[in-house]
């Protein structure tokens, strides 16, 4: 049996982009890419703790984001999902997902349309690698599982640091919405 060559079709063809090159990043470089502050809380003891990102690649076009977050011990962050496909890793530390212990080597997939958490740092903190591949934003529709974490460790909410998102995305960090079917009747 003779087989014919198959022309290559579009996609498969090398997507060279003349004078693209690798961008490198290490989560110790101090110069590169700051760490900003995106969430905050006033702990039971009166402390602050934060939860800190350096966004390590965010582009628009194709829209995707890559960071590495270091959260402050105890620090609680909302059951939330993201308009977009989110990958993380724990890198240093552990934290609570839910009741779910995630330590040092746990990877978690979140599919376009899923939540999790709340979530809860432990003693130590907790260092994570992320990537949202489109939209990085996330969205809530459950104020009431974080109104119980909050109070059952006496934490406060405090307003959210300012952060610059790039091509006018809106900031969402405080947007609680009810969760609506995307199937059609």
């Amino acid at each position: 049996m003779k087989y014919r060559k198959q022309p290559m079709a579009s996609s498969e063809l090398p997507p060279r982009i003349p004078d693209s090159t690798p961008k490198f990043t290490h989560l110790e470089d101090k110069d590169d890419v700051p760490w900003i502050p995106v969430r905050s809380q006033r702990n039971a003891d009166g402390s602050e703790s934060h939860v800190w990102e350096k966004w390590v690649a965010f582009s628009v076009d194709p829209m995707y984001l890559a960071l590495f977050a270091q959260w402050d011990p105890g620090m609680i962050v909302r059951k939330h999902g993201h308009f977009s496909p989110h990958v993380l890793t724990v890198l240093q530390g552990d934290f609570l997902c839910g009741e779910r212990f995630c330590g040092v080597g746990t990877h978690i997939e979140l599919p376009l349309g899923a939540d999790f958490g709340p979530f809860r740092a432990g003693p130590k903190g907790v260092t994570l690698y992320e990537v949202m591949m489109g939209d990085p934003r996330s969205w809530s529709d459950d104020p009431d599982a974080m109104t119980k974490i909050l109070e059952e460790h006496g934490v406060t909410q405090l307003p959210d640091p300012p952060i610059e998102l790039p091509a006018g995305l809106k900031d969402l960090r405080k947007v609680y919405q009810a969760a609506k079917s995307r199937q059609s009747s």
